[in-house]
């Protein structure tokens, strides 16, 4: 579905990402692990352009746009409208519904007809258990129903590819299950999901694979089974070891 070649990215003098090459297979779920600062979430940024690489190909089945060339901004447009990006904070608008905040989108930038995106806004809100919530306002929410609104409002535009940017990292401990069951649900549903996270229980559940990545290079990447149990790299080794025998 998608295949990433040689992803280089650099903010100045500083390299985030060096060659990274990186194939998602439609329906699969990929875990992105590393420590802070390893290029976790401008790898992500760079998928649906939030960030623009400096080199590197990523190829989808009916579409390939290549960094070491100019790029029109329709390119760059088509490309973000292939996924759906669910950040750590919510961004969700203060001063739209929660049913407003998921047809924006639809509505506003794809220019559907706002019945229909309506009615589709629903049942998504239904999916994520918050049909109840949709003429409340964000601020009248908890962070795990902000999160939730936000995962609507990123299926609402029917994305091929699903992006979650730890999702979780941003809620108490008492509300990291309810966005974690919606996911694990979407997984079950077949869609394409990258997920960079530190939920270790989840990438081992749900992931059909797991990437390590440190200092903008793919370390270790493999089935959970294997990256969990077996690790291959010691640096991969070093890091689950201080995330699962914290002191």
């Amino acid at each position: 579905m998608l295949v990433i070649k040689g992803l280089n990215k650099s903010f100045g003098e500083n390299e985030i990402l060096k060659k990274i090459d990186l194939n998602i297979e439609k329906g699969k779920v990929i875990a992105i692990l590393g420590p802070s600062g390893s290029g976790k979430t401008t790898l992500l940024r760079c998928l649906n352009a939030l960030e623009t690489p400096n080199r590197g190909i990523l190829s989808f089945d009916d579409f390939t746009i290549d960094f070491s060339k100019k790029n029109k901004p329709a390119d760059l447009l088509r490309l973000r409208r292939k996924s759906g990006m669910v950040f750590q904070a919510y961004h969700l608008f203060p001063h739209r519904t929660v049913l407003e905040n998921v047809m924006e989108g639809p509505v506003k930038v794809q220019k559907r007809n706002k019945q229909e995106v309506k009615k589709e806004a629903v049942q998504l809100l239904q999916k994520v258990g918050l049909e109840d919530k949709m003429d409340l306002y964000p601020f009248q929410l908890s962070g795990g129903q902000q999160q939730r609104v936000g995962i609507a409002r990123a299926l609402a535009i029917k994305p091929e590819l699903m992006l979650f940017d730890e999702p979780t990292s941003a809620l108490d401990p008492e509300l990291v299950g309810e966005v974690l069951k919606v996911m694990k649900d979407l997984a079950n549903e077949g869609w394409t999901m990258v997920v960079v996270t530190h939920e270790i229980k989840f990438a081992q559940d749900v992931a059909d694979e797991v990437v390590f990545i440190d200092g903008g290079v793919i370390v270790e990447q493999g089935p959970p089974e294997q990256i969990f149990s077996a690790p291959k790299e010691e640096r991969t080794k070093q890091f689950l070891n201080r995330i699962l025998n914290p002191v």
